[in-house]
């Protein structure tokens, strides 16, 4: 097949790359956050060598425009140390709930970078930690499906 008509790259389409955004609330950070991004910033500086070495343009540019993120996330995390015996929901926290229906349900409060609800890992600005945050054992709270007890917090 001629190659002719076929358009050769000439980068452009790198230039539409977007930014990552970054959140405008503080960067707070479990001591296994900081770990996670620690390990994201090696995983892509390691990528970015391989893609400069292969001289794929598209993937050092985004692996570029992700390393300039993962830096700002490494430069402004504010780490904030376990407490050992929490008498309130703090940041951190790792919350028991009872609910109505009789299950129990656990969330670890957590930074934005760290959240995985889908594991109980809430983002400490989610409207499910807010509920939480300051609260104590034997507080009810309201949730998306009814209320639950707080029953632990580790």
């Amino acid at each position: 097949m001629s190659r002719a008509f076929i358009k050769e790259s000439d980068g452009a389409e790198l230039e539409s790359l977007p930014e990552i955004v970054v959140s405008p609330h503080r960067n707070l950070v479990t001591t296994e956050g900081l770990r996670q991004i620690e390990t994201a910033l090696q995983r892509l500086e390691a990528g970015l060598s391989e893609a400069r070495a292969a001289g794929d343009r598209a993937t050092v540019a985004r692996l570029e425009r992700d390393l300039r993120y993962w830096r700002q996330r490494r430069a402004t995390a504010e780490l904030v140390p376990p407490t050992d015996s929490p008498v309130r929901v703090r940041f951190g926290s790792l919350v028991t709930l009872a609910t109505d229906s009789g299950a129990t349900l656990r969330y670890r409060i957590v930074g934005e970078d760290e959240s995985d609800p889908r594991r109980g890992l809430v983002s400490y600005v989610s409207p499910l930690a807010e509920e939480l945050l300051g609260c104590r054992l034997g507080d009810v709270v309201s949730l998306h499906d009814g209320d639950a007890e707080i029953v632990g917090i580790g």
